[in-house]
């Protein structure tokens, strides 16, 4: 669901009715959204990969650090793809997540100000981290030492804390959701959106029950929306009717732009502003902020 643009006669192209779009994407930079009374720690996972969940860590990072909220980012992801898009340092070497989880580095000693956001952050992964599972297996209480590290670090200079998960169910994934009391899970409008997801929501529940009972699913975004097929709506239909309020409105359409702007060290809000990936990411982190309070499931 995009942001509205009011229409003009003048805009009579398709180039003409983008940069329209474009310049209204950069003039709702400057409204200040609502900020929660402290800060929302959101672990953004799902074990099938491709469904969108760096995209949405970075993407609704920008677009809520645009909007005047202070954001931070924890990429959990080997692939460092987070710490890519944002355009952070992360060869192997640079201090990581992989130094706070298996060294025990604080968090602070990590964190990175992402270029062109007077207030986005973000702790980048390395290929180290790759082996982190492994070598957390004698650690004591293994599983809770990234939320140590966040409850270590000075959350009350923030309003968001995202943390991109692997495409797994492994050790950094279970870190993540003991590190937070409320997950993100981005699902695709295709297929096979709902396979593996019952799966997540019992590793959630285990998760609750033994390690973190503060955790929920507070919220459900639908990705990789495609409007010309008709299953795409039917997926849409079936989570909204099983998982109700939790969905976001908003929806993110399958766009090369969004895709796109990874390669170019850019989130798709500054990549293309006007797209309709940016636009729709806009509203759904719009959305978020509005809402400020989570809404738990079950």
């Amino acid at each position: 669901m995009a942001v509205p643009v009011a229409p003009d006669a003048s805009a009579d192209t398709p180039i003409a009715r983008a940069a329209q779009a474009a310049m209204h994407a950069r003039a709702a930079g400057t409204e200040a959204w609502p900020r929660p009374r402290s800060c929302r720690v959101l672990t953004i996972a799902n074990q099938k990969g491709g469904v969108g969940k760096t995209t949405t860590a970075v993407n609704l990072a920008a677009s809520l650090a645009m909007h005047g909220a202070r954001v931070l980012v924890v990429d959990l992801d080997p692939q460092g793809n987070a710490s890519t898009a944002l355009d952070v340092e992360h060869r192997s070497g640079t201090p990581s997540v992989y130094n706070v989880l298996v060294e025990g580095l604080p968090l602070a000693g990590i964190v990175q100000k992402v270029q062109g956001f007077p207030q986005l952050y973000c702790a980048p992964a390395t290929i180290d981290l790759a082996g982190a599972e492994i070598e957390l297996v004698p650690v004591v209480a293994r599983e809770s030492r990234l939320a140590r590290a966040v409850a270590e670090y000075d959350a009350s200079l923030l309003d968001y804390i995202f943390i991109d998960c692997p495409p797994s169910l492994g050790l950094l994934t279970v870190n993540a959701l003991v590190a937070a009391p409320e997950v993100l899970i981005p699902i695709q409008c295709e297929y096979y959106a709902l396979e593996g997801l019952e799966q997540l929501l019992r590793t959630v529940e285990l998760v609750k029950s033994h390690l973190n009972p503060r955790l929920v699913v507070s919220t459900i975004l639908l990705t990789m929306f495609d409007s010309r097929t008709r299953l795409a709506s039917q997926v849409a239909e079936e989570v909204r009717g099983h998982f109700g309020d939790l969905v976001l409105r908003s929806v993110i359409p399958r766009s090369v732009r969004v895709s796109e702007a990874p390669s170019y060290g850019q989130s798709v809000m500054t990549y293309d502003p006007g797209s309709s990936g940016a636009l729709a990411y806009l509203e759904a982190a719009r959305e978020m902020a509005f809402g400020n309070e989570p809404r738990p499931v079950g």
